[in-house]
């Protein structure tokens, strides 16, 4: 009978180890890196030349397919994400810290974590199509941003889709002046 005790804890420790081993793997998947927009690349919600317009970019990279979307503004980056089917939607997504890139042509290598990223809502800076979502890595840098050109600053899990349309005229094109 002592023989079998040692065996049945021996099977138990080794059970918990591998279900212990099994969990971690989950929780160190890699996040997808964020990827160059290039030339001719087209905005998944309008279809509109990303690089032709002013104002930050966003993306969204599927973690199960690495599937990804670009998208021509900050906007229309969040008008897919709030979508319901997309809410809850295992997905990476960056967009462009303007404290480190110019408002004219945004570069790639300032993108950020769109979740830990501030927003500024209703500012006077346009982007493609009008309105957009100024984001920047730091809160400070989003309240500078926001007492230079107006608006409010938002956080990832603040930003509505009352927020998207607001100041949003839909016979305007405010933005394609570039």
């Amino acid at each position: 009978m002592n023989r079998s005790k040692p065996n049945w804890l021996l099977v138990a420790l080794a059970a918990f180890a591998l279900t212990a081993c099994s969990g971690s793997e989950e929780q160190t998947t890699a996040k997808a890196a964020p990827v160059n927009f290039a030339t001719g690349d087209e905005c998944h919600v309008c279809g509109m030349v990303i690089t032709n317009f002013p104002g930050p970019k966003g993306q969204a990279i599927t973690e199960k397919d690495q599937h990804v979307r670009k998208f021509c503004s900050t906007r229309d980056m969040f008008a897919w994400a709030l979508q319901p089917e997309n809410v809850n939607r295992n997905h990476t997504l960056y967009v462009h810290d303007m404290a480190e890139t110019e408002w004219a042509s945004p570069d790639a290598t300032a993108l950020i974590d769109a979740r830990d990223a501030f927003y500024v809502v209703g500012s006077s800076r346009k982007g493609a199509m009008g309105p957009t979502l100024a984001s920047f890595a730091s809160q400070a840098d989003a309240d500078h941003f926001a007492n230079s050109h107006g608006g409010e600053v938002l956080a990832f899990s603040e930003v509505t889709m009352k927020n998207l349309n607001a100041g949003m005229n839909m016979n305007s094109m405010d933005g394609m002046d570039h």
